[in-house]
């Protein structure tokens, strides 16, 4: 039996130290049923898996750029979530670069600029999400710092199917 496509995910990736807390948030935060996946920034959702050879060389060329300053900025409500938002200019030009060339092949929530942010609770009664983010807001301090590149998944249902990771490898400007 051929087994099915599956939708492509491109994500941007933390860096280590920031994903290793906002997965801990994450695990301590989300629904233990729905909660598959570590911290991470989701920039296409639902890539047609035709595109796969398009989307790759994307990636690859928008990796010779160098790590993306960004800044953790604000807790986030999502009504039945929580989330934290992230300003970054660069990563928002990369993606609407990336976009231009998908056009056509985008879903309709892919079409969308998204508000860039890292996912720490959802799926829970609205109530739930406005204490954790009263509590987080509370000790939460914004902070900068530069992803570290892109990576591509496939949608399985449950965990995402780890593809590949392009590494950011410019030179940082200063």
């Amino acid at each position: 039996m051929q087994e099915t496509a599956a939708p492509l995910i491109v994500t941007a990736e933390l860096p280590a130290d920031l994903a290793a807390w906002a997965t801990r948030l994450r695990r301590e935060h989300f629904p233990p049923e729905r909660n598959f996946l570590d911290a991470h920034v989701t920039l296409f959702h639902a890539l047609a898996p035709s595109a796969e050879r398009t989307v790759r060389t994307l990636l690859a060329e928008c990796a010779l750029a160098a790590p993306l300053p960004a800044r953790l900025s604000e807790v986030m409500p999502l009504g039945r979530g929580t989330a934290l938002r992230i300003a970054c200019p660069a990563l928002d030009t990369v993606r609407e670069n990336i976009a231009a060339q998908l056009a056509g092949l985008l879903t309709a929530q892919d079409s969308h600029t998204p508000r860039l942010h890292v996912t720490i609770q959802n799926k829970v009664d609205p109530a739930t999400a406005r204490l954790l983010q009263s509590t987080l807001a509370a000790t939460f301090t914004p902070r900068a710092f530069a992803f570290s590149g892109l990576a591509l998944h496939r949608y399985r249902g449950g965990p995402w199917e780890f593809v590949h990771r392009w590494p950011f490898r410019g030179a940082a400007k200063g």
